[in-house]
């Protein structure tokens, strides 16, 4: 530990070691009990294609696989994104914390808050993005021609199914990152408010992009709660600029007298 209480370069390489076995233990502990109930989590899985099929006519609802191991893949991917979703606000806590000695006494304290929400925000994508699939997956079956019965890879599925929840989840913690950048001087709240336009056009491209489908619906229960969040980060970044101001001002007027 130095004098201005941050961590040596080599205490960071042994903090990283730590964390990263943390996390590796924890996630497979979260892995060998997805392995348990994964006949429930297939359901779950399964279930929004079988909701859209439901919806479309002539739907078929089964899945296929290739290859002798295909079954065994399609368990172990389904635990492994089991494993990282029910882990992630463990794995984001443990990033912060390795960057947290980074940071001096005042920047620890005003982030820290900020911190604690991304593990429940990145949750809150994930579920979101899970109530978007029937209707996109309804979207997307519905563009094949009469007569066409459409078929699943169910690994292909799972990728498609993964992909989605896994952008949702991560697209929420966007703002909370930005929070963090302002907390590190490298953003202000005036050029946030600057780019505000900006930002706007590009949460609905990025949310366009990001759903799996081109239904309106899809993209702005993406879109609308992260320009939400971008406005709240915003705020916290202008908060957090005029903290700043009258410290560096009272510093000022203590080293004139």
């Amino acid at each position: 530990m130095g004098p201005d209480g941050r961590m040596a370069l080599s205490d960071h390489f042994r903090e990283f070691r730590a964390r990263l076995l943390r996390c590796l233990l924890a996630f497979a502990v979260a892995f060998a009990v997805a392995l348990v109930f994964r006949h429930l989590l297939l359901d779950a899985v399964f279930g929004p294609y079988e909701d859209a099929q439901a919806k479309l006519p002539n739907g078929v609802t089964e899945a296929t696989t290739s290859g002798a191991g295909a079954g065994l893949m399609l368990w172990l991917k389904l635990a492994g994104f089991t494993a990282v979703v029910v882990t992630a606000p463990y794995w984001l806590y443990q990033i912060w914390a390795f960057v947290l000695p980074g940071l001096y006494a005042q920047e620890r304290k005003m982030t820290r808050i900020f911190v604690a929400v991304a593990g429940p925000l990145f949750l809150i994508g994930v579920a979101l993005g899970y109530f978007t699939l029937p209707v996109a997956l309804e979207v997307l079956i519905g563009f094949n021609p009469d007569g066409v019965t459409n078929l699943i890879d169910f690994n292909d599925y799972l990728q498609f199914f993964t992909r989605t929840l896994l952008v949702f989840g991560l697209s929420f913690n966007i703002p909370v990152f930005v929070v963090l950048l302002n907390f590190a001087g490298v953003i202000k709240g005036k050029q946030l408010a600057a780019y505000r336009p900006w930002i706007v056009i590009g949460t609905f491209v990025f949310a366009a992009a990001a759903t799996p489908s081109t239904d309106p619906f899809s993209m702005c229960l993406m879109a609308v709660p992260m320009m939400l969040l971008f406005f709240a980060s915003e705020v916290i970044a202008r908060l957090n600029d005029r903290r700043r101001a009258r410290a560096r001002a009272a510093l000022l007027a203590g080293d004139g007298v």
